[in-house]
């Protein structure tokens, strides 16, 4: 779990981690050694107080040139929210966040449709699954140009959509204005994962809705298989 200066969401998923059988190993974003974890997150938050864009400085931050060479050789790699933001801006997924469509932060629960399981995070669950997880952000729409945005739903890369709570897509769902109701996607190679829902957040049944525990679970379930 990689904190950097502004993340506020780093505790919360370590506690997810754990709640869930995982062992949690904090990383500060100037260390250059991951600790041999068999997994690596990238947590929501402010990395960074968001200057410039989201994510643009966080992206040259130390340990990124590390979790770049992880996600290379093949490890888990999840960016939730800023994480996501930070994925994008270091080129590790496709597509860019920008500002939601009605220039207002966003923060409620909304629900997502599996698109695809060839990922870590998802390959315990479903295709067409529904799951209902909280979104909080004011940079949460995905872009991407027409060529690459075509490229994206072309191959299959992404991870989940916005929906209604029966899986239909409208743009009532749409918290945010995303190109194709899209909330998350993944590399080519289906090992790096980034969402703007934080499932981090759905996991305890005393809080609200669990729709986050199948998609950790099943990350630590395939970060685990590969020791």
């Amino acid at each position: 779990m990689v904190t950097f200066p502004g993340s506020l969401d780093d505790r919360d998923a370590l506690r997810a981690v754990r709640l869930l059988g995982g062992e949690g190993v904090p990383l500060w974003h100037a260390e250059r050694d991951l600790r041999g974890v068999d997994a690596v997150i990238l947590p929501g938050g402010f990395s960074y107080g968001d200057y410039l864009r989201t994510g643009a400085i966080a992206r040259f931050a130390p340990v990124m040139e590390e979790v770049r060479r992880f996600a290379e050789a093949g490890g888990p790699v999840l960016g939730i929210c800023n994480g996501f933001q930070i994925l994008c801006e270091a080129g590790l997924l496709p597509g860019a966040l920008a500002r939601n469509a009605s220039l207002r932060f966003v923060c409620r629960w909304v629900h997502v449709r599996v698109e695809s399981t060839a990922t870590p995070l998802t390959a315990e669950l479903l295709p067409g699954e529904v799951l209902e997880v909280p979104v909080k952000h004011g940079e949460g729409r995905f872009l991407a140009g027409p060529e690459d945005l075509a490229r994206i739903e072309g191959e299959g890369l992404v991870v989940f959509r916005y929906c209604g709570p029966g899986g239909e897509l409208g743009e009532a769902w749409n918290p945010n204005g995303s190109a194709g109701h899209i909330a998350g996607v993944r590399n080519e190679a289906g090992n790096v994962v980034g969402l703007m829902p934080h499932p981090e957040h759905a996991v305890d049944p005393d809080l609200g809705p669990t729709g986050g525990q199948p998609l950790l679970a099943s990350l630590l379930a395939r970060a685990l298989a590969r020791v």
